[in-house]
């Protein structure tokens, strides 16, 4: 535990939010901006005696269920919270990620991207988010449910319309970057839903575990060239470049072609189909 590291950012956190910020009402009486310690202890359940000696350097080890208290209180955001831990001698707690929740921030940038075909894709690879280009492109992938929701179940599982997006000469490759995107996934979680996901898939698939076998990693390339098959427009050639959510792990995929080509006068063509 660094003491003097601790009660300084508890310090500067305090100072940084306004009475407003955590429905206290201001008071004609207040002088200095931020939150007095008494606040913070009350809104964290400890005493003020109890708080003040930890800013004050001389308090006793907070522990963990007091360094939550104190991150709730403070309003701390995930990066913060796991500085606090850190700083009070604690390992940072695990990360529950919200696998159906889509950030504000990444709300706004694929807002931004209505004319373009864009999908968000949860860590385990169920799709969030689509625009309508996207669901032109690729279809609806949001309307699935149960294990189905998971592009990877529904490619081993042979679901017709995401195996017929691929010309076949490219699914034995597409099959290997799936079966590597949900092993990282799984790597990172196993008893999770990727460890569901892969169990269920090991069980009803044998193309998956002859895949699985390989153990292999790092297969995918989201920034090499790939053909989709659209049932209207024929082959297209394009890339997704890729945005990462540190936080929530999410994916955004933006779909391009290289101007001027005809792969991206077919995309200017997604929306005339989607209208139809």
């Amino acid at each position: 535990m660094d003491r003097a590291l601790l009660a300084d950012f508890l310090r500067a956190r305090r100072q940084a939010l306004q009475p407003e910020d955590v429905g206290l009402p201001r008071g004609q009486r207040r002088r200095t901006g931020g939150l007095r310690r008494e606040e913070v202890a009350v809104l964290a359940g400890m005493s003020a005696d109890y708080y003040g000696r930890i800013e004050q350097q001389r308090g006793p080890v907070p522990s963990e269920r007091m360094l939550v208290a104190l991150a709730r209180a403070l309003r701390l955001d995930l990066s913060e919270r796991d500085h606090l831990f850190i700083l009070g001698g604690l390992p940072a707690p695990r990360r529950m990620l919200r696998d159906d929740h889509v950030g504000p921030t990444m709300l706004r940038i694929v807002a931004g991207l209505a004319d373009v075909p864009a999908i968000v894709l949860s860590r385990c690879g169920e799709a969030l988010l689509q625009t309508r280009p996207a669901v032109a492109l690729l279809g609806d992938y949001t309307k699935y449910s149960g294990l189905s929701r998971y592009l990877v179940y529904r490619w081993f599982t042979g679901d017709a319309r995401v195996r017929g997006l691929y010309p076949i000469e490219d699914h034995p490759r597409r099959g290997r970057v799936f079966a590597a995107e949900i092993r990282e996934a799984y790597t990172a979680d196993p008893t999770g839903k990727a460890g569901e996901i892969v169990a269920a898939l090991l069980e009803a698939s044998p193309e998956f575990a002859n895949i699985w076998r390989l153990h292999e990693v790092g297969v995918t390339h989201h920034h090499d060239l790939k053909r989709y098959l659209h049932p209207e427009l024929g082959e297209l050639e394009l890339y997704a470049e890729m945005l990462l959510d540190p936080e929530q792990r999410q994916t955004l995929l933006v779909f391009s072609a290289v101007p001027g080509s005809p792969s991206h006068d077919k995309l200017q063509l997604l929306a005339v189909v989607d209208d139809d």
